[in-house]
């Protein structure tokens, strides 16, 4: 009796042990799925960092190029406003100059208006250079933009609104206006004008 349960335990022992075994494989699998999934999760984190990195890259790099674009071109304007400036001081010397020259110097004066006119031609060439231009006014219709009417005068050689003579010169900078020409404008006769007044009526 003592023989057959103590082989009864044995047996009863062999199959503990065997349950332990196959708990013992099945843990290290569980462990390693775990480790596997927890893996995969680290490697994504780390992807989505790397892309959140690479897009706050980019902009900070657009970022830095538009404020170097904005700072060039604020650098450019103040340049530009600057010569600007510089030109529209010496505009006072060009009338200086123009003055000097519309006068009749005589036979004595004659080097002497030579050297205006030389010296008018050279600063007129340099401001040129950098974008000064004088407007052409006489025989031009009056434009608000770019003249400043002084006085109408009644005229029948000119067009109604057109300019008929220029008191002091107009000058662009770049194409924008620095100063306008100050100008009398042509009026029509007054009989003139209600005659085309009626004209136009019928």
């Amino acid at each position: 009796m003592s023989s057959f349960m103590s082989h009864k335990d044995r047996q009863h022992e062999n199959a503990g042990t065997k349950e332990e075994q196959a708990t013992n494989v099945s843990v290290p699998e569980q462990s390693e799925a775990s480790g596997s999934e927890s893996l995969a999760a680290q490697v994504q984190k780390l992807q989505s960092e790397k892309q959140e990195l690479t897009e706050t890259l980019v902009r900070r790099q657009a970022d830095f190029e538009n404020y170097r674009k904005r700072i060039e071109r604020e650098r450019h304007q103040e340049h530009h406003r600057g010569v600007e400036l510089f030109v529209e001081r010496l505009l006072p010397v060009l009338d200086a100059l123009d003055r000097a020259l519309a006068t009749d110097p005589g036979s004595a004066s004659a080097e002497y208006r030579k050297g205006f006119e030389l010296i008018e031609r050279q600063m007129s060439d340099l401001l040129a250079k950098q974008g000064l231009t004088r407007m052409e006014t006489v025989g031009k219709e009056f434009d608000p933009h770019f003249h400043h009417a002084i006085e109408q005068v009644e005229t029948s050689e000119y067009a109604e609104g057109a300019v008929i003579d220029e008191l002091q010169p107009g000058y662009l900078f770049h194409g924008r206006v620095l100063r306008p020409a100050m100008v009398r404008v042509a009026s029509a006769p007054e009989g003139r004008s209600a005659h085309v007044a009626k004209r136009e009526a019928s």
